[in-house]
Parts: C-alpha cells; structure tokens; sequence
C-alpha cells in the first residue's frame, strides 16, 4: 500500500496532467530520476548527454506543473524531498511499462497476449477444460483467460451481444448451431443414470424396453434442443412418450435429483466423473422395439457432442491462437 505522502504524489499528477498534458512526457521523468539518483545535476546532465542549464529548466517546469518541490537544491548538495522520494519508483514503474509498450503489442497483434472470454457447459469442465485451460495457460502465458459457465442457449445470447470470444457447447451429433463456427472436440454417448436402490440397477444388461415407463429427469429444451429433441424421438420410436418427472439445467443437478428417487436421466458419458452418492450409471441397448417387429428402422441410441464454437466475424488474434490450440490432441 502507498504511503499517504505518494498518494498525495499521484493524485497530483492526475489533476495536473489534466489541465497539462506535457507533463506525460517521458523526457521529463527520465530527467527526473537521473537527478534524482545522482543528486547532482551536472552528473545527471552527463549521464543525460545534455548540458546543466537546460535540465535546471526541465526540473523547475515538472516541480512548476506539479506545485511541489521534488528537489531541496543549496550551493552543495541537492537532495530528494519527500514527494520527490515518493514519486521516483512510479516514474521508474512508468518508463518500464512504456518500454514494455512495443513488445506487448507486437504479442497482441500476434495473438501472444490480451484476453479471451471463453464460455462453456458444465459437462466440459469435468475433465477437458481443466486440462486445456492449465495447458493453454502454460503455452500462453500473457492471455488473460475469462471463463464463463454458461447453457448453450445463454452462449448463443451472448455472442450476439458481443459479450463472449468462444464457447463449448453440448449438442447431438452433426449439430451446429447457425451463424458460427464449428469444430468438434469431443464425442460422448449417453449413459442412465438411476438410484442405487432401483431395481433397475441390479440387472447387468438394459435396454430401452426396461425403461420407457420411468419417471425422466432431463433439462428443458431451451438449453440443449438438439439433444433434447434427440432422446424424445429414441422414445416415440420405440411407441412412448418420455414421461417427465422433473427438469433440471445443470447436469449436477440433474444427477442430484436421480440420487433423491426422482426419476432416471440421460447424461453423456463424461458425467459419470461425477461421483454421486445414490447414482449408478449404466449402458443400455436398443433392443427389440414396436418400431422394429413393425418394419421401420432400428432404433438408434442417441450420442451428443461437445464443439468450440465462435464467431468467424471475430478480430481476435487470441482467439485464432485458442482455435489452433484446441484443434491440437492434448499431451
């Protein structure tokens, strides 16, 4: 925390800097601390390649811009005030942040440094992100990296408002939403999730037959409309309506809700990192169905998907950074 005397400092430059904009000059401030670690301004006049008389002239207009004296100055010896004192690592601190300016942003430009605001589903975060985001970190170390838990519905809202870069979304197989970019980082299937004490649970082998008359836990189609759509047209294929006990956006929640009896879920296969006291998950088979003793096509047990997904529209060189990242398999 600064001392009261360089908050005093600060402040004052602030307002005058606003009536005076000379005073951001960096010439200015390199003079200052030459004379002020050489407490001498014929040696910071040398060290400065310049003569005495104009940085005696320097120094009074920052102290005259300033209203303070940096400098108690006597025929022998010249000695830094207490603001003069408080003020030298700021300008110190300013001239390395304006060295520093070129090569961030060259780094900016080159997608090396700035900020990515990345949304994604909660399924994500079980096991991929972590891994990604310690890895991109790792090779990017000037990104800023904003994470965002978001449904895919709230993503979609927020890239037409601008508000994120990317975004991982869950959707069924050869979804992709309208308007952005695509690519695929991950395949799951679809696993049951059911109590324990279901006796469901007991059996080794289920198929779809065993479970068209249980109560289904599930998120509402806002969210996940493809894979939503997905799982009630694998029920109407086998001759039954889904009968909905309960919705659910989060996948924890809807693996909570499972445990307390409330029905059994669809979630993808990754879930299942979710170790739920009360939850077991298991496989489950087509098998025989109405459709098929009728002729019609097998049914087939949907699978979802998990994509980054952005803008094409966007200037981001980070992101362009991120997207190549992605597309390369994790070591």
């Amino acid at each position: 925390m600064k001392d009261p005397v360089a908050r005093t400092v600060t402040r004052t430059v602030t307002r005058t800097y606003s009536r005076q904009p000379p005073l951001i000059e960096l010439r200015l401030w390199r003079q200052f601390i030459a004379v002020a670690e050489e407490l001498h301004f014929s040696r910071a006049a040398q060290r400065l390649n310049m003569t005495q008389p104009p940085l005696t002239q320097a120094i009074a207009q920052l102290e005259a811009a300033l209203g303070l004296r940096l400098f108690e100055r006597t025929k022998r010896s010249v000695q830094l005030t207490a603001a003069g004192a408080a003020l030298l690592p700021e300008a110190h601190d300013l001239l390395a942040r304006a060295s520093a300016l070129p090569a961030y942003a060259r780094a900016s430009a080159d997608g090396e440094a700035g900020r990515l605001r990345l949304a994604f589903v909660s399924t994500v975060g079980f096991d991929l992100l972590p891994r990604w985001v310690l890895a991109f970190r790792a090779q990017h170390p000037k990104v800023q990296l904003e994470l965002i838990e978001a449904t895919g519905d709230v993503q979609l809202l927020a890239f037409e408002r601008a508000e994120i870069d990317a975004g991982f979304i869950l959707h069924s197989p050869g979804f992709a939403p309208p308007g952005l970019a695509c690519q695929r980082v991950a395949h799951d299937p679809l696993r049951l999730a059911l109590p324990e004490h279901s006796a469901l649970a007991a059996k080794t082998r289920l198929t779809l037959k065993d479970l068209l008359d249980q109560p289904l836990v599930i998120f509402p189609r806002r969210i996940l409309p493809s894979l939503y759509d997905a799982i009630f047209a694998m029920y109407h294929a086998a001759g039954q309506l889904p009968s909905v006990a309960q919705e659910a956006i989060q996948m924890q929640t809807i693996v909570n809700l499972v445990s307390a009896g409330l029905g059994i879920a669809w979630v993808p296969d990754s879930v299942r990192q979710f170790q739920r006291p009360g939850v077991v998950y298991r496989c489950v088979s087509a098998g025989s169905s109405k459709g098929a003793s009728s002729g019609r096509a097998p049914i087939q047990m949907p699978g979802c998907e998990t994509s980054l997904v952005w803008s094409e529209a966007s200037s981001n060189p980070v992101l362009q950074r991120f997207v190549a990242f992605i597309g390369q398999p994790l070591g």
